[in-house]
């Protein structure tokens, strides 16, 4: 066996690309390494705030170029596949996947045609949000869902107020999580409220995976969340070998 050298790290498969954040990253979160039971590479896109993606100037082409920036550099420190800390990435997914060499998964949005057809193409696919207002048309063109062929059904959490004040508007520098359980846990029954034929949740927010517990507890549903995908993409890029055939 002969192994390449050339680089100062080594063994972890997945780089995730985070926003500039201050408020707590739990266990759970996307942006927290405790979640994962395997090494991950955390990094920070430059000049991108937690908000980026409902700002004024929000994805712009100067914000492309640097999280496309930030994925080569992930890619030439040696990582497998490249994921990010917020489902928004969603819109730069095909000019990202196309600038690296390596698997790109910038939003569980990715999940959603998968999980339709899990569903026998019967059900909506409920999806929670960090904010309804800003999810469109443009992010579900760039990972594929279309919205007339795949039922969909949107709740954000915006209008809560730990989160918001936590989350969106970082005004809080200590998070009541118990309160924000609650938040999520409710935003999930109002959308089995408001579309009584949800058959699974897809959390697009990487805030929400500490939650996909509680929620599956109240609902019942199948949650897959940001880290439901990360896992499923390092079983792909760090396949195992088998053993102790019977």
């Amino acid at each position: 066996m002969r192994i390449k050298g050339g680089r100062a790290f080594y063994g972890e498969a997945i780089g995730i690309m985070l926003n500039s954040t201050t408020y707590p990253l739990i266990p759970g979160n996307v942006g927290n390494a405790s979640t994962y039971d395997f090494p991950v590479r955390i990094v920070n896109v430059p000049d991108l705030p937690t908000d980026w993606w409902c700002d004024a100037r929000g994805p712009d082409a100067t914000r492309l170029a640097k999280v496309i920036e930030t994925a080569r550099k992930l890619e030439a420190e040696g990582v497998r596949a490249i994921t990010t800390g917020c489902g928004f990435y969603a819109i730069f997914q095909r000019e990202v996947a196309e600038a690296v060499r390596i698997p790109v998964f910038t939003s569980p949005l990715l999940m959603v045609p998968m999980v339709h057809r899990m569903l026998g193409a019967k059900g909506r696919v409920g999806i929670l949000t960090a904010g309804a207002k800003n999810l469109g048309q443009r992010h579900f063109e760039a990972v594929g869902i279309d919205p007339d062929v795949i039922p969909l059904g949107i709740v954000g959490l915006e209008d809560y107020d730990e989160f918001r004040r936590v989350i969106l508007e970082e005004s809080k520098v200590e998070a009541d999580i118990d309160a924000m359980e609650a938040e999520v846990v409710d935003a999930a029954k109002k959308l089995l409220r408001l579309y009584p034929d949800t058959e699974a949740f897809v959390f697009e927010c990487s805030d929400l995976p500490p939650f996909s517990k509680a929620v599956q507890e109240a609902t019942g549903l199948p949650v897959f969340d940001f880290v439901t995908m990360i896992r499923w993409v390092y079983t792909a890029v760090v396949q195992k070998r088998y053993s102790g055939f019977m």
